[in-house]
């Protein structure tokens, strides 16, 4: 074989492995944007706000995480949201008695017990999973603090509660009267005795709606 045909076969090689490396590169490309296609919750960013209260809890008892921190951990576990977490030490060592005739008290007189920190900055996220416990057929006084100080016009907002037979009660309503230009959807209840084992739940739930 001369020189020149030589160089013609090396050419040819370059070209044909040039060619299979652009043909991978297609292909990994088109399946990330199929796995994106294929879970929706994978093309928005989301946080979870939730209020959740440990100590002393109706059916489970003296608990060190409340029962909606667990479900709200579930979530970001299973879809990477981010969270926000309502924080407020004015039920603090409280018994369970007392604490609900306080939760009346406070709802009779639609009173807003502040709350730690600064509110969130929400602008980056798309979707927002607002979670509680049922507390006088809605959420807790002290998330209503919170919804006054934020905006969630044009997000999804997916509401979340965790109950011992209240279900969702009043909470998905208030979340539309709060966000009246929030699209409120895919809301979700579970008994707080069940959550620790109740993963396998949450994860249809998100299933269902997307995730």
């Amino acid at each position: 074989m001369n020189i020149k045909n030589i160089l013609i076969a090396v050419l040819a090689v370059v070209l044909a492995t040039g060619c299979n490396g652009q043909n991978n590169n297609n292909a990994k490309t088109h399946g990330r944007a199929s796995q994106k296609t294929s879970n929706p919750g994978n093309m928005s960013k989301s946080i979870v706000i939730f209020f959740s209260h440990a100590g002393d809890n109706y059916s489970v008892g003296n608990i060190e995480v409340g029962n909606t921190k667990i479900v709200a951990d579930y979530i970001s576990e299973i879809t990477g949201a981010d969270q926000f977490e309502i924080v407020t030490h004015k039920y603090d060592g409280m018994s369970y008695t007392p604490l609900i005739e306080l939760a009346k008290k406070e709802a009779a007189a639609g009173e807003l017990p502040p709350y730690e920190g600064a509110a969130p900055d929400l602008s980056q996220y798309d979707t927002v999973f607002i979670g509680g416990p049922v507390w006088w057929g809605t959420y807790p006084q002290v998330m209503f603090t919170l919804f006054k100080d934020i905006d969630l016009a044009g997000k999804t907002v997916i509401p979340f509660t965790t109950h011992e037979g209240s279900g969702l009660a009043n909470c998905v309503g208030d979340v539309k009267k709060a966000f009246p230009k929030a699209n409120v959807t895919g809301e979700f209840s579970i008994y707080g005795h069940e959550v620790r084992g109740g993963k396998a739940k949450v994860e249809r739930w998100l299933k269902g709606i997307g995730f």
